[in-house]
């Protein structure tokens, strides 16, 4: 096919290939290499490229939108076996949904990506520049389907980006850019273990070549991973704080005389209740295995049409703690025993009441010794694209696609039971008289069954066309011709989810919130972008572009808006560029928002006080302040509390979340100015400086009852305080009745900071020989507030930590300062980068008084070119074994914060080999 650039005439393509020379020498040194030759191929490598942030076909490397990239090289590096390795170390990115499980309740072992603490629903993922598979009602993407093995370059675009790619792209995009035109075949495996559990093992086969004698190519892969458990018994700091439950021998109160009595774990009669510690069984990570496979194609019918198409899939089994945590399930019921029912202790024989009929009631409060509860979850995700593409004419090309992808996921929940048999009775109550329930050894093993949890189902669709060209044959600018691209979108999502009986019913031992759900919504778009070549080859702009984009949007489950982008793209010579760009975007109600109906849970699970309390549930309600003497008296009282003191089971009490048919779309407009730097006087130099601001009006989120009641009565007691009503009292006694956590708008959240990124190569001292390379990658936040109501003040959430400043829980951590610094050496064939990795302090959103010192990580990897066909890379994270820190109190997970690593040192090696044919 002729190329794209070939067929310009002599004076547009002269422009052209200067402007390409220009962004080279301006952008180069943003990859990350091993070996000079790296660099010397990327230079000679000449290609019109589509550059994340837009649709239109360009040479240049740098747009009005900053752009982060992280390369294959480094990825190999970080012997990444999940795409989780590679965006834990991104200084743009939070935690998200991860290894923990310890933030989203539907998470169910996934992870996901969180630009900047705004909201994983605010951070739009791609593959190849087409949206990526979302796997939950929340239209987060699991992006440990993504083979980390095929991944050519990471690239991350700050601020929204509505305009070119649609709805949910507020904080940012993160686009995955698959190696596609891989040829021959690549064998790797890795291996990675921490202390006490943790491994993580890969096996990928990639391979790839010419088909159609060379009009086309094709990629494919396969791979399996897998993850270990880690326990919370393998870390001392995980078992600091942590709380008992009832034993399996039980605790039995004579209901009519109110005598009781314990049985310990010999099965001798106790006076008191008797517990266990099972802190040391529950997950710190969750195991994980996952089989991927998938195919990259294109091929040309001629000179004017390219057939083009992918075809992923991804199975994913994760066994976690779940909805209903992993607390044993414990019975606390009265039951009937019978005078000669033979079990009873004799030394508890006396305690017990049996009326004339030889009948006692006794309430039973038992641990059934069944084990910690787990929920395993088996996800597969598939996505298949074709697509045609070609040119039209010498300056106009078109590229139409049609894409659809599906996630089914079956979840079930292991040492659980059915509290009733089909007659509504008892089960434990049932054989009360038949078995030994006095005996702490007691297998009931019998008595359980995995419960299904939830059958869940969700699909996208898209189809997709562009038009793009240049106005070459209309007529050109002093400067070059006008660029631009036209398309049509439109999408379709929809959600199903079928619980099991038992958990539809509530007649299981636990507690676990799931709901019946089937929705749907569709999208049609309209967009357009455009590029304006102004100057070019002039005294103080070697090049200057006008970017503009506009976007038409309208939704079937919401009051769609248009947006809009305008950037500048300003070369003043081949040293210095500026870049600044002001665009608006929208996000649209995903499934979860506008159509799950409201599920209740107990209170208990949020309460670190309760032997029910889940630990990834931690922050969310610390208790009430008007009981706990902390809360305004006078607002107490204004609310009908109960007086300081009074005994409070959150048993009593119900959690409610789910949806709102009334929520409203969220509304952002975000600017950018940015600097990039690259003397001509010192080679091997460049730095890069962004500045940006977010807005976000009407942000979609929940406000968690710790951070209603703090507001309601510490920071805010006033009347009318509408955050008060977010925590409901019973009016007869005081107590809280209903924590409501429902989604709702709220009224802004605010973001500003720096991106700063620098480079320098210099050759190494000569006893060292060889070529070396300094690289930093810090991102710096100046303000970050949000505003709950209109009528409150805004809450300043930089640089802290809890969920009072989350963006919807998936992270908790919105720290003011991250940064990854390397140093490589780079010899021969063999390469050595030294990394430092710092999360700066961080404060308690509700407490200022309580702060986590900032943390620094020190990592260390080594690669070798052993022969032609094989590479060897080894490396140790967290050489310091640094420990998670360990806040006084706001923790979230076992003591810490699980936006931080809970896995100490870890050491790997990955073996990568290219046979030559």
């Amino acid at each position: 096919m002729a190329s794209y650039l070939s067929s310009k005439t002599a004076g547009h393509t002269l422009r052209q290939a200067s402007k390409l020379a220009l962004a080279v020498n301006l952008a180069l040194f943003s990859q990350i290499t091993l070996a000079q030759q790296t660099d010397e191929a990327a230079v000679e490598k000449t290609e019109v490229i589509t550059i994340t942030g837009s649709r239109i076909a360009r040479t240049e490397l740098v747009a009005s939108s900053p752009v982060a990239s992280v390369d294959e090289v480094q990825i190999q590096l970080d012997r990444a076996v999940n795409v989780e390795d590679i965006t834990a170390k991104l200084p743009q990115a939070a935690a998200g949904a991860n290894a923990t499980g310890a933030t989203v309740g539907d998470s169910l072992g996934s992870s996901t990506i969180d630009l900047r603490s705004l909201g994983q629903n605010r951070t739009l993922v791609l593959i190849n520049g087409t949206r990526a598979m979302p796997f939950s009602f929340r239209n987060s993407v699991d992006v440990n389907i993504i083979p980390a093995g095929l991944i050519k370059r990471v690239d991350v675009l700050t601020g929204g980006a509505a305009a070119v790619y649609g709805a949910d792209a507020v904080a940012g995009v993160v686009n995955f850019i698959m190696d596609d035109k891989f040829d021959g075949v690549e064998l790797s495996a890795s291996y990675e273990t921490a202390d006490g559990g943790g491994e993580k093992m890969n096996t990928e086969a990639v391979f790839g070549g010419d088909i159609a004698n060379g009009r086309g190519h094709i990629t494919g892969y396969v791979g399996y991973s897998e993850r270990k458990a880690l326990l919370a018994g393998e870390r001392d700091w995980a078992m600091q704080n942590s709380g008992s439950i009832i034993n399996s021998g039980g605790f039995y109160t004579d209901v009519a005389s109110g005598n009781s009595f314990g049985i310990d774990d010999n099965g001798g009669v106790t006076t008191g209740r008797n517990t266990v510690n099972i802190t040391d069984q529950r997950y710190l990570t969750q195991p994980m295995d996952r089989l991927s496979a998938g195919l990259f194609f294109n091929t040309e019918f001629n000179d004017y049409v390219e057939l083009y198409g992918r075809g992923m899939y991804a199975k994913v089994k994760v066994t976690g703690a779940g909805s209903a945590g992993q607390t044993p399930i414990s019975v606390n019921e009265r039951v009937t025993l019978t005078a000669n029912n033979p079990y009873i202790p004799a030394a508890a024989r006396d305690l017990i009441s049996f009326d004339a009929n030889g009948n006692a009631l006794v309430n039973v409060e038992r641990n059934l010794g069944l084990g910690v509860q787990n929920t395993e979850a088996v996800r597969e995700s598939s996505q298949f694209q074709l697509g045609l593409k070609g040119i039209l004419t010498d300056s106009l090309s078109y590229d139409v696609y049609a894409q659809y992808g599906l996630t089914d996921e079956t979840s079930s929940i292991y040492n659980n039971a059915y509290r009733n048999n089909n007659s509504g009775v008892s089960r434990f109550g049932a054989l009360a008289n038949t078995v030994d329930i006095f005996d702490p050894q007691l297998d009931l093993s019998s008595f359980s069954a995995p419960l299904l949890f939830a059958n869940r189902e969700r699909t996208q669709s898209v189809l997709a066309a562009t038009v793009s060209g240049d106005s070459a044959p209309l007529f050109e600018l002093p400067a070059g011709a006008v660029s631009y691209a036209l398309g049509y979108e439109y999408r379709k999502e929809t959600g199903k989810q079928i619980p099991g009986d038992a958990f539809r019913n509530g007649t299981s031992f636990s507690s676990a919130g799931v709901f019946d759900m089937d929705a749907s919504f569709d999208s049609k778009e309209a967009y357009a972008e455009v590029l304006v070549p102004v100057l070019f080859d002039k005294p103080f702009a070697e090049q200057l572009d006008i970017e503009a984009a506009y976007r038409i949007s309208e939704y079937s489950n919401t009051d769609a808006e248009n947006t809009w982008k305008l950037g500048i793209n300003w070369a003043i010579n081949s040293d210095v560029r500026i870049r600044a760009s002001r665009q608006t975007a929208f996000r649209a109600p995903n499934l979860g928002e506008f159509a799950s109906p409201i599920t209740a849970l107990s209170l208990a699970l949020f309460d670190q006080t309760s032997e029910q309390f889940v630990p990834r549930f931690a922050g969310r309600f610390d208790g009430d302040p008007c009981l706990l003497g902390t809360g305004n008296a006078e607002q107490c009282a204004r609310y009908g509390a109960a007086p300081v003191g009074t005994p409070f089971d959150a048993s009593t009490a119900s959690y409610t979340f789910g949806g709102n048919p009334d929520i409203k779309p969220e509304q952002a407009v975000s600017s950018t100015l940015g600097l990039v730097y690259t003397p001509s006087y010192l080679k091997g130099f460049d730095v890069t400086l962004d500045y940006y601001t977010i807005e976000i009006t009407d942000a979609v989120s929940q406000i968690q009852p710790a951070a209603a009641l703090k507001n309601c009565y510490i920071d805010n007691p006033v009347a009318g305080n509408p955050l008060c009503d977010a925590v409901r009292r019973d009016p007869q006694t005081g107590l809280i009745s209903t924590a409501i956590v429902n989604d709702f708008n709220l009224a802004a959240v605010k973001q500003d900071g720096f991106d700063l990124a620098v480079n320098y190569r210099f050759d190494a001292p000569a006893i060292m020989g060889g070529s070396m390379k300094l690289a930093y990658q810090g991102t710096i936040i100046t303000k970050q507030t949000r505003q709950d109501n209109a009528t409150l003040p805004a809450i300043d959430c930089k640089g802290t930590f809890g969920s009072a400043c989350s963006g919807d829980f998936a992270s908790v951590l919105q720290a003011d300062y991250k940064h990854r610094m390397t140093l490589d050496w780079n010899l021969d064939t063999l390469g050595v980068q030294l990394g430092w990795r710092r999360i700066g302090e961080v404060e308690s959103a509700s407490n200022r008084s309580i702060s986590i010192g900032a943390q620094n990580y020190i990592d260390l990897s080594a690669s070798w070119q052993a022969t032609d066909e094989l590479s060897v890379t080894a490396g140790i994270d967290n050489l310091l074994d640094k420990e998670p820190p360990l806040p006084v109190s706001g923790a979230n997970h076992f003591n810490t914060v699980s936006d931080y690593s809970v896995l100490g040192r870890t050491v790997g090696i990955s073996l990568r080999y290219k046979p030559a044919f």
